[in-house]
């Protein structure tokens, strides 16, 4: 669904051949791939094992598109990881990107999410040669994204989780939250970085037919507070009845979305 936002990006900075790359929350690879193909030498973090599993089948042979393989370094965590630090030897990198919504990253207390990106991000742009790139994403604003009503839903489900008392687990689930209109401006801000241009891109959300678009909403990992809270059937049930208004009379679901992109120096 974030393709466009990609190809947006890579297009605007001129992502090719020498190119190093450095993806942060790259999540299942397909943002390192379309990089990749294009010539970069990629890089990629995520803290989900399983995530990273499917990112490195998407840069091997079998994995590829066109059976070409992707030579990759991927680790588990953030910019500490020993990938980042061994390809950082190698040469600095020049563009790091944070494609992962800002929305994403809301689990625990909004103020200790934004510190804690910050710092990432400050990691991230020590190892960016001077003058590189840092590529902040988030949701646009949540009137002009039909997707925000669903997530709404989770949030809401997930807010017993979130309350006073309640034990906290470690790492704390995934929850929704909106981006205000200046969230990249002040996590850019807090991290040290320059802003040097920003864009909106248009990603809309289409699906096959109801059961694709839950199983998809599902798998952003939005919805894990919210299946914890309460639990697995009751969240599918509200986020079916929240997509209703979306679906066509082809059983098609499509939510028009804009995602806006915030390029810094570092």
């Amino acid at each position: 669904m974030l393709v466009p936002l990609y190809e947006a990006v890579y297009e605007r900075l001129d992502v090719g051949a020498g190119t190093r790359l450095l993806g942060l929350g790259c999540g299942s690879g397909l943002a390192l791939l379309i990089a990749a193909a294009r010539g970069a030498a990629v890089c990629g973090v995520d803290t989900d094992e399983r995530r990273l599993d499917l990112a490195r089948e998407r840069l091997t042979a079998a994995g590829a598109p066109d059976g070409r393989a992707r030579p990759a370094r991927l680790g588990l965590g953030g910019p500490e990881s020993p990938c980042v630090r061994e390809a950082a030897t190698d040469a600095a990198f020049t563009v790091v990107t944070a494609f992962e919504p800002l929305s994403a990253l809301g689990a625990g207390s909004p103020g200790a999410t934004v510190s804690a990106a910050a710092s990432a991000l400050a990691a991230a742009a020590a190892g960016t040669e001077r003058g590189g790139a840092v590529v902040l994403a988030g949701w646009g604003p949540p009137e002009r994204c039909a997707t925000s009503e669903v997530l709404r839903v989770g949030a809401r489900l997930a807010d017993p989780m979130c309350a006073p008392g309640y034990r906290r687990e470690v790492p704390p689930p995934t929850r929704w939250r909106p981006c205000g209109r200046d969230d990249l401006e002040d996590l850019a801000a807090r991290a040290g970085l320059r802003p040097d241009g920003s864009g909106r891109v248009a990603c809309p959300f289409g699906y096959a037919d109801m059961d694709s678009a839950v199983r998809g909403l599902l798998s952003t990992r939005l919805f894990d507070a919210a299946e914890r809270a309460t639990d697995p059937t009751q969240v599918r049930k509200e986020i079916t009845e929240a997509l209703h208004p979306h679906q066509r009379a082809d059983g098609t679901v499509w939510m028009p979305n804009v995602f806006r992109y915030l390029i810094c120096r570092a």
